[in-house]
Parts: structure tokens; C-alpha cells; sequence
């Protein structure tokens, strides 16, 4: 007789990744009556589910972004069990409020990560590796070629090229996904040089994120903002707005892209912008290795990104991996829908 094929601890299925023991869904595609929720970013929490668990910290942004529905939100580090299974919050660094979940049922540990990167951004809760069996983690900039430059190197180059647009009335239109970025892009910018507008959907988050985190003064534009008013100064903005009526009405301005994209030259030339930084809020190559390394796993299941290629590596370094086909988009050189 056949040993019966013991089935995963989580399955990837049509609506999602799926814990069947505990009868929930991580980061679901398609509403379901219960979605455990890693980070706020729209390809990996999304409306039309009956009930939302997640960090904390994150709850304020889902309701921001999805609208009054239930939502439960956990600390990190805090288990709560269903049907059997453990599951717990782990600090991501990705964005605020972002998480890995781990999830434990009979002694065998998974952890699914969501995005998360490991430098630390001043405005996220820094990334904690977490012992596990099997590591489901994306691989969004997962080739030798992304290796990030400091931190604090980027933004003082913001800075200047902010200063030196200043310097000739010039102004400075920086622009970054309206979750994450663009409040890590207020975070470091320096207030001495001149005010700090923003974009409706940038203003909206970074209104929602203030309750935990001192940001620098903000100015909403709005239709009464002249380019007057904000000559010289900067406007933070989603990408969206490059090219588009919004911008031009900003008046003479330089542009500016804050993206792990703009590693590449040729993105820079897509993008058609004046400055490029690369700052992303996903781990580069030597990240993703060490937050492997880190968890003491075996498996790891590859699900956004370059998955064929970074599973191939780990395969030849002696990890069990294997790519899974899931709808995360991971940072893109696309345009955010724009919530004005």
C-alpha cells in the first residue's frame, strides 16, 4: 500500500495562497470569507473579502484604501491560533505596517513574506529574520545586477539635486508609489531648503501614517495652488502624474523617480525623467540571500519577480526551491492608480 502524500502546510490555489487546515487565505487575489494580510500595497490586499487580520499598524492604511470592513489587527510577535494552526506577524520592512506571517501547525514552520527588504528606511519597522522549514519570498530585484547603495547616500543626493533646483527657481517634482515611498522619500528630505507639496494620494497616506510617525510639514496642492506658490519648492507625487495635466499645470519643473528600477539606464530613458534614484522598498541580491540564509529554511517557493533565475541559483546552492505562479506585481515601472 502507498504512503499517503502528506499535502502542504499552504497550497497555492486560484483565489490565493491557502492554509486548508485553518481555512484562510494570505494575501488572497479574490475576496474570501477570511484573508490574513501581509502589507497595504493593492496587489496584495484586496477588497471583497468578509473578514481581514493583520498587523496592527496596518489596519488604518486597509481601511484608507479598501473602505469600512472588518478588520482585526494583531502586534507583532502576538500568536493567535485557528482550527490548530499558529499564526503571528513579523516585521517585513517593506512599508509601515508590513509583515511576514509565519504559520506553525504540528511542529512544521512556514513563512510567507509578502515584499519586505532589509535595509532599514527610518520610517519601517525593520526586517526580522524568522526560523522556519519552508520560505515563500518574492525575488522582485533577484539577479547579482541590484545592489543597493546606502541609504543615506540616496537621499542626501535628493537633497542636493532639491537644493540646487531651488537655487534657479526650479521646481522639484519627486515622485514615488503613494504607500512606502513617498513617505520614506518626506521622511529624509531637508525642510530647510523650502516647502514640501504633495499629491492627493500622497497627502492621503501620509496623513494616515502620521499617527505613528513624525513626518516634515506638508502642503496639499490643491486648485487654488499656483505655480507661484510652489516655485522653487517640491511636490511629492505618485508616478502616475508624470507627463500628465496635473503636471503640467506645476509650471517649469525637473523631475524626479525614486525606483530600484532606475539600476537600469534603459528604465531611466523609459521613464523619460530628469534625475533617477534608485531607492527600492524591496531587498536587492545580497538582501534576499541573507534573509534566507537567516531563516535556517530548506524549502523556499520563489512566487514574484525572477523566480526561474533566483530558484535556479538556490537550487545550485543546495536549497530545495521551486517557483509558484502568484498575481503579486511587485515594484513595477508602471503607473499607481492615482487616488486624488
Amino acid at each position: 500500500m502507498k504512503k499517503k502524500r502528506k499535502s502542504a502546510l499552504l497550497e497555492f490555489t486560484a483565489k490565493g495562497i491557502y492554509c486548508a487546515q485553518a481555512k484562510v487565505y494570505l494575501d488572497p487575489w479574490r475576496g474570501v470569507d477570511k484573508a490574513i494580510i501581509s502589507h497595504g500595497h493593492a496587489d496584495h490586499a484586496r477588497w471583497g473579502s468578509k473578514h481581514y487580520i493583520t498587523q496592527e499598524h496596518n489596519v488604518p492604511i486597509l481601511q484608507a484604501r479598501l473602505g469600512d470592513l472588518h478588520y482585526e489587527g494583531k502586534a507583532y510577535g502576538d500568536p493567535f491560533t485557528i482550527n490548530g494552526v499558529k499564526f503571528s506577524f513579523h516585521p517585513a520592512g517593506h512599508v509601515p505596517g508590513s509583515s511576514q506571517i509565519r504559520v506553525e501547525y504540528k511542529g512544521e514552520v512556514w513563512v510567507f513574506t509578502g515584499d519586505y527588504k532589509v535595509q532599514e528606511d527610518g520610517i519601517s519597522t525593520p526586517f526580522e529574520p524568522v526560523r522556519c522549514h519552508t520560505f515563500i519570498t518574492e525575488c522582485t530585484f533577484g539577479l547579482p545586477v541590484f545592489q543597493w547603495a546606502p541609504p543615506a547616500s540616496v537621499h542626501e543626493q535628493i537633497n542636493s539635486w532639491w537644493a540646487k533646483n531651488s537655487a534657479t527657481k526650479t521646481t522639484s517634482l519627486l515622485m514615488g508609489y503613494s504607500l512606502g515611498k513617498a513617505q520614506r522619500l518626506l521622511k529624509h528630505l531637508d525642510p530647510s531648503i523650502g516647502k514640501i507639496f504633495t499629491h492627493g494620494a500622497t497627502e492621503k497616506m501620509t496623513q494616515v501614517l502620521r499617527q505613528y510617525i513624525d513626518f516634515p510639514a506638508t502642503e496639499l496642492i490643491t486648485r487654488e495652488t499656483t505655480k507661484k506658490d510652489i516655485e522653487g519648492h517640491l511636490v511629492l507625487a505618485p508616478p502616475a502624474v508624470m507627463g500628465s495635466s496635473w503636471a503640467k499645470k506645476l509650471g517649469q519643473h525637473a523631475t524626479g523617480y525614486a525606483s530600484g528600477w532606475m539600476a537600469f539606464r534603459g528604465a531611466r530613458r523609459r521613464r523619460a525623467v530628469d534625475k533617477a534614484f534608485v531607492l527600492s522598498d524591496h531587498a536587492d541580491w545580497q538582501g534576499l540571500l541573507s534573509a534566507i540564509k537567516a531563516t535556517g529554511c530548506e524549502n523556499v517557493i520563489t512566487t514574484h519577480g525572477y523566480t526561474e533565475l533566483f530558484a535556479q541559483y538556490l537550487n545550485e546552492q543546495g536549497w530545495n526551491a521551486r517557483t509558484e505562479k502568484t498575481q503579486y506585481e511587485a515594484e513595477t515601472l508602471e503607473a499607481e492608480v492615482v487616488e486624488s
